[in-house]
């Protein structure tokens, strides 16, 4: 295989990788259930009673060939309803991996299919061939463009491919923006290769369609091709094996039609779930749809509007999306007043050894007072006995020849802190990964945990640096507990909870780029009586007063209604 530029590929071994995949690599296949492929063909529009001869397929990450064995069996059963000969399908489907045992076991299964359908050995051969190559589809030369688009693109951190392959990917796609996954690239590309009646439908993570690195590639379906299909499946397994991926379906094509969009939750992907979605997006149906006793039901929302430019994809209810545009059209973001800030705690790149006990042999001004989630229990924390080891000083790296016992400390562990990616990428074995911030610790904070059902705010009145497991906010607008009011409220929840990544079990991850999209009254809004009162609530830590009060805040009658894990108390 050549390849259209110089990127070292070892056909024997396969050391040319993606590294850890969803639908394959060398560290084993995660398949797609048939059920949730037959699905996806289904959505895409790649349907047995229509004339498949006609058209084109391609899998761009075949692995096993998931997809593209039940596509050959639909082909196949098209061309004969249509009494199409099978010689003349060698361009009816395309599937690319760079790995050879994928390959070759892609290959032999089709060859199962084709003899099922009557085809000659010599055919089916020459058929398998030519549908399956072993290539990088983000590299492979090709001029083609396909009617279909389907499969489980690669899940594969951008960090984890060599620099030099990394930027070859990156100035081919520039959707692949900041720490986007390789997905993002297989999307782009393929994306560019739709027909102009083109249909693409994909499996994967969703984490690009709220993320700050999905940005770029919403931009771009938005600018050039059309949102049909959305299928939220956060809480359902269509994968064989139990992985935590936090899947979607979602289908794009490039013919733009105005139709609605139909954005539905599946709670099982079960196959009854599955013949209920095919039904349901068929006529663009609304409201919840039970498939018989035991079966969960499957909600279909319809969108006149998807989302325009790099807007994330909000997965809400019409209603709830209005009511989230009403909010922010109303109230400015909780950064807006240019006097509060959300930030991150520090990670440090080896807990370790550099959250030490007061009682280090290291000199006590190079410690710094540290809380960690852990310390945190019912809204109190709870002094740990905690220090982060403080490698800076303002005008850079600490000179450790004028602290001796810090320079014995860290050199008695250089071996293994020289080993990590911070001190490798930034030629400095001693330092930490984020610079630590003394001047910090004494003011008043909101602190806030990473990983949480609800928004558990904490007042911390200015003792310790949070952990990097903790985001925190402060302000020299606001009084820090009528704000930790107003952020422990469920009006603040709703657009956390619009717009964060969800994992299982119904928790959000409440990251600075969620958190920053909360939007408050502005202060002198506040009336003092209502701080007062938002005041004494939070002390109390009084959810159902503060709940009532920030609704008075936010001019609403009732709050709105979502499902979440209320982990506050």
């Amino acid at each position: 295989m050549q390849l259209p530029f110089d990127i070292p590929f070892d056909a024997g071994s396969g050391a040319y990788d993606y590294g850890t995949r969803s639908d394959g690599g060398t560290h084993g296949l995660v398949l797609t259930k048939p059920h949730v492929v037959e699905m996806i063909l289904d959505l895409s529009g790649y349907r047995p009673e229509a004339d498949l001869a006609h058209r084109s397929l391609l899998e761009p990450a075949c692995g096993e060939g998931a997809f593209l064995v039940p596509a050959a069996r639909r082909l196949l059963a098209s061309a004969r309803a249509h009494g199409t000969p099978a010689a003349s399908l060698e361009d009816a489907l395309a599937a690319f991996d760079i790995e050879e045992a994928h390959v070759r076991r892609t290959r032999e299964a089709l060859l199962a299919v084709l003899r099922e359908h009557d085809v000659g050995e010599t055919l089916a051969h020459r058929l398998s061939e030519r549908w399956v190559a072993r290539d990088d589809f983000l590299l492979a030369r090709n001029g083609r463009v396909y009617d279909h688009i389907v499969g489980n693109p690669p899940y594969v951190r951008i960090e984890q491919i060599s620099p030099r392959l990394q930027a070859e990917y990156r100035r081919r796609f520039p959707t692949l923006f900041d720490r986007a996954d390789l997905y993002v690239a297989f999307i782009e590309r393929a994306l560019g290769l739709l027909s102009p009646t083109g249909m693409l439908a994909y499996i994967c993570a969703d984490r690009w369609t709220l993320n700050r690195y999905g940005a770029p590639l919403r931009k771009l379906i938005s600018s050039s091709f059309e949102v049909r299909t959305y299928v939220d499946l956060h809480e359902a397994s269509p994968f064989e094996s139990d992985v935590i991926a936090y899947p979607a379906i979602f289908v794009v094509s490039r013919e733009r039609t105005g139709a609605p969009v139909a954005a539905i939750a599946m709670p099982t992907a079960s196959p009854r779930e599955c013949d209920r979605v095919r039904s349901l997006v068929a006529g663009r149906r609304g409201g919840d749809a039970g498939d018989g006793a035991g079966c969960e039901p499957v909600t279909v929302a319809c969108h006149a509007r998807w989302f325009q430019g790099d807007e994330p994809w909000v997965p809400a209810s019409p209603d709830n999306l209005a009511l989230l545009r009403r909010l922010e059209a109303a109230f400015p973001l909780l950064e807006d007043d240019g006097g509060t800030s959300v930030r991150i705690g520090v990670a440090t790149g080896n807990d370790r050894l550099y959250v030490v006990k007061g009682d280090a042999d290291i000199e006590p001004q190079r410690l710094v007072p540290l809380v960690m989630r852990e310390d945190i229990d019912g809204g109190v924390i709870r002094d740990g006995g905690r220090f982060v080891v403080n490698t800076f000083d303002a005008g850079g790296l600490v000179d450790l020849a004028h602290f001796p016992r810090l320079s014995r400390y860290l050199e008695s562990h250089r071996a293994e802190l020289s080993k990590r990616h911070v001190a490798k990428a930034k030629h400095a074995w001693f330092r930490t990964i984020d610079r630590v911030y003394p001047e910090f610790v004494p003011r008043p904070k909101l602190l806030i945990p990473d990983i949480a059902g609800a928004n558990e705010v904490v007042f911390e009145p200015g003792r310790y640096h949070p952990h990097h497991n903790l985001y925190f906010v402060v302000s020299d607008i606001w009084d820090m507990e009528v704000l930790g009011a107003l952020l422990s409220s469920k009006v603040a929840l709703f657009f956390v909870w619009s717009y964060a990544v969800r994992m299982r079990g119904g928790y959000l991850r409440f990251q600075a780029q969620y958190l920053r999209r909360i939007r408050v009254p502005k202060p002198e809004q506040i009336s003092a009586e209502l701080a007062a009162s938002l005041r004494q609530a939070f002390r109390r830590r009084d959810f159902q007063q503060i709940d009532r009060l920030a609704s008075g805040a936010y001019g609403l009658d009732s709050i709105p209604e979502f499902d979440f894990v209320d982990t506050r108390r």
